[in-house]
Formats: structure tokens, sequence, C-alpha cells
């Protein structure tokens, strides 16, 4: 079974609890999975051979919150090349916010892991608060598809 990461984004705790929820799904299919709500960049090294996910908000203009922003900065900075990593993103954001905003945080994320080689094991989840009032809901399709490429 895979070993997984579990990197969060919150603002005010929505990711987090979609984060939790995905965890207990992981561990659930026999996967070992840890939860990372202040990552560090030797956090997420931890996992160059293995499979993260990264789960976040989107705060201010469409950047990323502020708990995940050092990760984010040092993977910039460092730029460690991973290509035996796999991965996925779930990003939760609000569309009335103009289409260059919505789930920025998500999309720069997505966009990062790409140029560091990752490999995607599903399209990123993009969730938006106008359309679904619970995330999870939106989740769950996603991380069924997610949970069979890792398997």
């Amino acid at each position: 079974m895979a070993k997984v990461g579990v990197f969060v984004g919150s603002v005010f705790g929505g990711a987090e609890d979609v984060a939790q929820d995905v965890i207990t799904q992981l561990s659930c299919n026999g996967h070992t999975a840890q939860l990372y709500l202040d990552p560090q960049l030797d956090d997420f090294l931890a996992y160059q051979n293995d499979t993260i996910v990264v789960i976040t908000s989107t705060t201010g203009q469409g950047e990323v919150p502020d708990n995940l922003l050092p990760l984010y900065v040092a993977l910039n900075d460092q730029f460690p090349l991973v290509p035996k990593l796999s991965y996925g993103v779930i990003s939760m954001g609000d569309s009335s916010y103009g289409e260059d905003r919505y789930c920025g945080a998500g999309r720069q994320f997505d966009e990062m892991l790409q140029q560091l080689q990752a490999k995607p094991v599903a399209e990123r989840l993009d969730i938006d608060a106008c359309v679904s009032f619970d995330a999870l809901e939106a989740t769950l399709p996603w991380l069924s598809r997610f949970l069979k490429q890792i398997a």
C-alpha cells in the first residue's frame, strides 16, 4: 500500500476538515497517511518516492494560505526535482472572486509540482464554495478515483 503525505493549507479550517476525512479514507483503504498542517521542505522531501495530496483553500487575491506558504516558497527557491513523486491536489475557492483568483493556491501548487517533475495521479479537483456547500461531499468522487490509482 502507499505512503501518503497530506499537506494542508487552511484559513478557516475547511481544508483541514477535508484533510481529516481524506486521511480517514486513506487509512481505511490500507494506506499509511500523515497529516501536515505546517509543512516544511523536509516533510515534503520525505515523500519524494511516494505520494502526496495537497489540500488547500485560497486566500486573498488567489494566494497560498500562510501555513502552507513556507513550503511553497521553499519549493520555489530550492527547486528539488521529484520525478518519482505522485500527487493529487484538492483546491478550494470561491468563483465569485474572479477566474484569475479562483482556486489560485491549488493551481499554483499543481503548476509547481509539475515543474518539479512530479506525476499527477488525478486531475486537480477545484471545489467552488458558490456551488458546493459541503466540500467533503464534492471530494468523495475524486478521492474514490485517486484511491484506485494508488492501489
